[in-house]
C-alpha cells in the first residue's frame, strides 16, 4: 500500500461537511484505488455530486472510474461501464456508458473481484486513449472558488 497523497482543500473542505462514515469510506475507497492506479489523475467536481474522477490524463473523457459522494451515501462509478466484461456482475445503473457499484462498507470494494474491475477499467481506458496524457498523479480541482 503506497501513503496516499493528501486531498485537495477545495474538495477537503467539501468533504468535511459529509457524515463521518462517509468521508472515512471515501478517503479508504480512494487509497484503494490509487494503490492499484498510483498514476491517477485526480478531477474534482462538486455537482450534483461531490465527485472526485480517476483518469490516465487530464481530460474526463480518459477517467476510468470516479467516486460520487451524495448526501447519505457514495458509489464506486466506471466511466465506460457498458463497455467492460463485467463477468461478476458488480456494475449496475442504467445510463449509457456509467455503471456503479453502490458502496456501503470496505468489504463492497476491498476484494479482487473489484480490484480485477478497476485495472481492466484502467487498461480499457488506456487503450482508448486519443493521444499520450502530459501528466501523472496530478490533481486538477474543477471546483468553483465562491
Amino acid at each position: 500500500m503506497i501513503r496516499s497523497k493528501p486531498i485537495h482543500p477545495d474538495f477537503l473542505f467539501l468533504l468535511e461537511m459529509k457524515d463521518g462514515k462517509i468521508i472515512e469510506l471515501f478517503k479508504d475507497l480512494r487509497e484503494f484505488i490509487l494503490d492499484i492506479h498510483p498514476d491517477s489523475n485526480e478531477l474534482l467536481y462538486h455537482t450534483h455530486a461531490l465527485t472526485t474522477v480517476f483518469s490516465i490524463s487530464e481530460k474526463l473523457s480518459d477517467a476510468f472510474c470516479m467516486i460520487p459522494i451524495y448526501t447519505n451515501h457514495l458509489n464506486l462509478g466506471f466511466n465506460k461501464g457498458t463497455l467492460l466484461k463485467d463477468t461478476h456482475q458488480l456494475l449496475t445503473g442504467t445510463g449509457n456508458l456509467i455503471r456503479h457499484i453502490p458502496i456501503d462498507s470496505s468489504p463492497d470494494y476491498k476484494n479482487k473481484k473489484v480490484k480485477d474491475l478497476i485495472i481492466a477499467a484502467v487498461n480499457f481506458a488506456i487503450k482508448d486513449m486519443d493521444k499520450p496524457t502530459r501528466s501523472k498523479g496530478a490533481t486538477i480541482s474543477k471546483i468553483a472558488k465562491k
